[in-house]
């Protein structure tokens, strides 16, 4: 079958049986993505939390989601039973700016891993509240790929294109309600994630559009770090990237929730 980077809810009614379904929703404002996934979600899927799953415990040094090891994601994946090189679908219903997180830590390893585009809301079915048991297995770990994932002092030192991923306003002057101080990191670009969505169907633009949008900013040609708030919704613009064809990219991981709270990294307004 072809897979990723995206798939339709039209492809997967047919192969819903040929992959795992991961629901990712996860919210900034506090409410609870499980609860959420416990009031309805798509037949069989399973669950991951952004915070716990996803990424190593949050700090002022490293961020609110930093990196997990390679050790904690093979074994979060392995819990709910996903075997190494199972096919993946992960959703959520903010515009795959959650589910993209997972895209990203099982693309980088070459796993087959696909985003649902137009994520629950494109789902035609019902929805499901039962709680799928599979049976946990054992992954292979393996290390992270150097180079796709940089540090405060590589983006600092980067010569390619910087693009930040969190809205216009907060590029501009930050929110105090989760941002560590106002601003973005010198040089970057603004490129709000929600810019890679057609706002007329909530799904992804083509990749002609998104090449044309990505070359407007300087990305075209590649070397490309990709940061947002604390590294997850960045992944939507790693994903838009490469649909529009561009895969030298990386992930700033510890995003302006490390940068902006080192008061010694400068920080520019806009």
């Amino acid at each position: 079958m072809t897979f990723g980077p995206l798939v339709s809810a039209d492809w997967l009614t047919k192969y819903l049986a040929d992959v795992r379904l991961v629901d990712v929703r996860w919210y900034l404002d506090g409410r609870s993505g499980r609860a959420a996934y416990e009031a309805g979600h798509l037949p069989g899927a399973v669950w991951l939390d952004v915070d716990t799953d996803l990424s190593a415990p949050a700090s002022a040094a490293d961020g609110r989601h930093p990196l997990p090891s390679a050790e904690h994601f093979a074994a979060a994946l392995g819990r709910v039973g996903i075997a190494d090189g199972q096919p993946v679908v992960a959703y959520d219903d903010a515009g795959g700016s959650i589910a993209a997180r997972l895209w990203w830590l099982l693309r980088v390893l070459d796993d087959p891993v696909a985003l649902l585009d137009g994520g629950l809301a494109a789902w035609p079915g019902e929805l499901s509240t039962e709680i799928p048991e599979f049976a946990p297995v054992t992954r292979c770990v393996r290390p992270w790929p150097a180079g796709r994932f940089i540090d405060a002092d590589a983006v600092a030192s980067s010569t390619g294109t910087v693009l930040d991923a969190r809205t216009a306003e907060r590029y501009a002057r930050g929110d105090p309600a989760v941002d560590p101080r106002p601003g973005h990191v010198p040089g970057a670009h603004s490129a709000p994630w929600v810019g890679n969505l057609d706002p007329a169907t909530g799904r992804f633009l083509g990749a002609a559009a998104l090449h044309d949008r990505f070359a407007a900013l300087g990305a075209a040609d590649g070397n490309v770090v990709a940061y947002c708030g604390s590294g997850v919704t960045a992944c939507h613009d790693l994903l838009a990237l490469e649909l529009a064809g561009i895969t030298d990219t990386a992930l700033y991981t510890g995003s302006w929730s490390q940068w902006g709270a080192d008061t010694q990294r400068p920080a520019e307004m806009s």
